[in-house]
């Protein structure tokens, strides 16, 4: 890496409040006494695993389009991830000559999905916008299109029901994106998002999904501070992986291999209390009880070797300056997930 965020990473970072102790999955404090301290050492970051970081767009939203990719550009990131909207003010077709002018790659396109509306009209139009979604994508030049597949029509408390339309919305849609060089990537959130964001929860829910389909169509988003709580999330990395993964390629343009569901590897930490609505309340790496690194290590031994993108939605990040936040992403992900 170039520039003032790569000088920074041999510093290392500032460190953050320690994670709170407990039992489970990968997700739980990384702070020197933590019962699986061992698994988890702080080893002096590589060339290849800082190749890897990607850049969401959201973690630095107050950077335009242009801005987000000359900061990247001089940090040497090289890579990022979109978010429609702002993709689509910029225009699409511009925004893809933009980044690869740069040398940058699109890690992700967020998003799609929202397939769980009862109405056959709201339906209709969820496949459409799904169908400009993975026609963006592809203009974009991103294998990986990130869905947030929609919580509880108004009214209802069926979630088995919900699931199944998420499946057909699948059915219709996989095939469609893979001939566009795009892979469908469920994201699996939190439970506090099942009512009116999203109904896949666990990973395994998820995986139960995708599995419905050939795993280069449908893969799965493996994102820390939605499945950090979950003591079964090391059991379904792995399934996740396939049979450990067939090695995949290095690098923000990386796989996991042939037989790997894991279609993305985000990264953000829990910090509590939680705000208002809670959609905003991602902290910055190393600020809250997620073990990172040690998520990083069973995401690796699947043989994934993609990108690690840094998604966090917090308006403190956002109130800053945008090359300051991007100093510290840098400086975090060296300290506490290589």
């Amino acid at each position: 890496m170039t520039g003032g965020a790569a000088a920074a990473m041999g510093t290392g970072g500032t460190g953050g409040a320690g994670g709170r102790g407990g039992r489970g999955g990968v997700g739980t404090s990384g702070n020197a006494t933590h019962p699986d301290a061992a698994l988890t050492p702080a080893p002096a970051p590589t060339p290849a695993l800082l190749s890897r970081l990607s850049l969401n767009q959201e973690t630095v939203r107050q950077w335009s389009l242009p801005e987000l990719v000359d900061g990247c550009a001089r940090a040497g990131v090289r890579g990022v991830g979109l978010w429609r909207a702002p993709v689509r003010q910029y225009g699409t077709v511009a925004a893809a000559r933009l980044v690869r002018n740069a040398g940058i790659a699109v890690t992700s396109l967020c998003r799609g999905g929202f397939f769980t509306a009862e109405e056959p009209g709201e339906h209709r139009a969820a496949l459409a916008d799904n169908r400009a979604a993975i026609e963006e994508a592809a203009v974009l030049g991103t294998a990986t299109l990130v869905l947030v597949s929609g919580g509880l029509p108004p009214a209802s408390r069926d979630l088995a029901g919900a699931r199944e339309r998420i499946a057909d919305a699948l059915a219709e849609l996989a095939p469609y994106a893979a001939e566009r060089g795009v892979r469908l990537a469920l994201e699996p959130l939190h439970p506090m998002y099942a009512a009116d964001r999203c109904v896949v929860s666990t990973l395994a829910q998820a995986l139960d999904l995708a599995e419905r389909f050939p795993a280069e169509q449908v893969g799965v988003v493996v994102d820390t501070y939605h499945l950090w709580w979950d003591d079964t999330v090391d059991t379904q990395i792995a399934r996740a992986g396939g049979t450990g993964g067939a090695g995949g390629t290095g690098g923000v343009g990386g796989t996991g291999g042939a037989a790997s569901r894991l279609a993305a590897f985000q990264l953000a930490d829990w910090i509590t209390p939680l705000p208002a609505g809670v959609l905003l309340g991602r902290g910055q790496l190393g600020d809250g009880s997620v073990d990172l690194r040690r998520f990083r290590q069973q995401v690796d031994a699947t043989g994934y070797r993609g990108p690690i993108e840094v998604e966090i939605f917090n308006p403190a990040l956002w109130a800053r300056d945008g090359t300051e936040v991007l100093t510290e992403v840098v400086q975090r992900f060296a300290t506490h997930v290589c």
